[in-house]
C-alpha cells in the first residue's frame, strides 16, 4: 500500500499560519447577527439579510442531488437573497478558503461539507454562531462550543457485489475480513479522513490502540489495496463492475442508491459502524452573516431537511425519515453499535491514524 497524505490535513498548518499572519476581524464585527438568540432574532436577521442581499455557499453537496434544489428553495422562500454557490470535494474547498484568507478577502459566508470544517476550525478560521434549530438535533450531533452545526449524517460501511457474493459468504465482524477468501480482493480510499483512515480511527476509538494496531497487523496479511485516486464513490462503482470483492469504509448510502437502478450491489454495517456528519461553519470575516444565518436555519429546518433526505441524505434531524430506499441502512443501526467520529475526533485521530496504516500495512505499487 502507498501511503497518500490527506490534502487538507497537509494544508492546515500553512492555513493557521496565513490566518494569523494575515487575517483578523474584530469579534464585534460579526457577532451580533451570529449568535444573537432575542424574540425578534428573524425580524433581525431578514432587515440584515435585505440589506446584504446575498450569501455566498460554499459545498461539497452534489450539486443537482441537494445543492442546486437547497438554494432554489431557499431563494422561494427569501426572494431577495441570492445564493451564489460554489461546489468542490471538501480538499478543493479548504483550498479556496485558504487563498481567500490569505488574500485577505473571505468571499464564502457558510462553508458545508465532511472533513472541510473540521480542517477550517483547526486552521483558526471558523467562529462562533447560534441557531435556536440546533435543539432539533440529537445531542450527540451538536457542538457544545457552537462552532459547527450538523448538515447530515453519514454511515461508512462494506461494498459487496450481489451477484458474485453469496449472502452466506458475507463477512459478519472485522475479525471475518481476515478470512483467506478476501485476500487481495478488498480495497479502500487511501489519504481520505473518511476512508482507510476513519476505517482505523473508528476502530481506535473503540477497541483502544494496542488492539486496533494488533488487527490492523493482521489486516495488511490481506493485501488490502489501497487507492488514493479513486473516491469512495469510484470503490463502489469498481465493485459493479465486479473488479473488487468488497469495498471497505464507503459511504453505506452509495451501494443502496445504485441498488435502486438495478445495479448489483449493496451494503452492509459491522459493528461498530463508523458514523460522520456533515457540517457547516461560518468563516471569520463573513460578510453576509445575517443572509448566512437565515440559510443555517433554512437547511437546519424541517423544510431542508426534507430536501437533503429526498437527495439520499441522512438527515441530522430525528424528525426527517429517511429516504425509502435507504431504509436497510436504517434497520440494519438496530443490530449494530454507533462509534460517532466527532469533527473533533477526526481533528484528534486522522493524521495519526494515516502514521499507523503506513507503518503497519503491507506497502503496494
Amino acid at each position: 500500500m502507498i501511503r497518500t497524505t490527506n490534502r487538507i490535513w497537509a494544508l492546515k498548518p500553512l492555513a493557521a499560519t496565513l490566518f494569523a499572519a494575515a487575517f483578523c476581524v474584530p469579534a464585534t464585527a460579526t457577532a451580533d447577527p451570529l449568535t444573537y438568540l432575542g424574540p425578534d432574532r428573524q425580524t433581525k436577521l431578514v432587515e440584515g439579510a435585505k440589506a446584504e442581499g446575498e450569501v455566498v455557499f460554499y459545498s461539497a453537496m452534489i450539486v443537482n442531488q441537494a445543492l442546486r434544489p437547497v438554494s432554489e428553495a431557499f431563494m422561494k422562500k427569501y426572494p431577495f437573497i441570492k445564493v451564489n454557490y460554489w461546489r468542490a470535494e471538501s480538499a478543493g474547498i479548504f483550498t479556496k478558503l485558504s487563498a481567500e484568507v490569505r488574500a485577505n478577502k473571505v468571499m464564502a459566508d457558510v462553508v458545508e461539507g465532511t472533513g472541510v470544517g473540521e480542517a477550517v476550525i483547526q486552521a483558526g478560521f471558523a467562529q462562533p454562531y447560534d441557531t435556536p434549530l440546533i435543539h432539533e438535533i440529537p445531542e450527540k450531533y451538536r457542538d457544545p462550543n457552537h462552532i459547527w452545526t450538523p448538515t447530515r449524517r453519514s454511515f461508512f460501511g462494506i461494498g459487496y457485489n450481489t451477484k458474485s457474493t453469496a449472502s452466506a459468504d458475507l463477512p459478519k465482524t472485522y475479525n471475518d475480513l481476515l478470512d483467506p477468501r478476501w485476500k487481495g480482493r478488498m480495497a479502500w480510499h487511501a489519504g481520505s479522513a473518511s476512508g482507510a483512515d476513519l476505517f482505523v480511527t473508528n476502530l481506535r476509538m473503540k477497541w483502544g490502540e494496542d488492539a486496533a494496531r494488533d488487527y490492523l497487523k493482521k489486516l495488511a496479511d490481506q493485501n488490502v489495496i489501497s487507492l488514493s485516486g479513486a473516491s469512495a464513490r469510484g470503490l463502489v462503482d469498481r465493485v459493479i463492475a465486479g473488479e473488487l470483492g468488497l469495498a471497505l469504509n464507503i459511504f453505506a448510502h452509495h451501494p443502496l442508491i445504485s441498488a435502486s437502478k438495478g445495479a448489483p450491489v449493496s451494503s452492509l454495517l459491522l459493528d461498530p459502524v463508523a458514523s460522520t456528519v456533515g457540517t457547516m461553519i461560518v468563516p471569520k470575516g463573513a460578510r453576509h452573516p445575517h443572509a448566512a444565518m437565515l440559510l443555517i436555519d433554512y437547511i437546519l429546518s424541517r423544510e431542508g431537511q426534507e430536501i437533503l433526505a429526498e437527495a439520499g441524505y441522512f438527515p441530522s434531524r430525528a424528525d426527517v425519515p429517511t429516504r425509502a430506499d435507504l431504509a436497510p441502512i436504517t434497520e440494519a443501526l438496530k443490530r449494530v453499535s454507533e462509534q460517532f467520529v466527532s469533527p473533533e475526533s477526526l481533528n484528534k485521530y486522522t493524521a495519526s491514524s494515516e502514521e499507523m496504516i503506513g507503518a503497519v500495512m503491507t506497502k503496494k505499487p
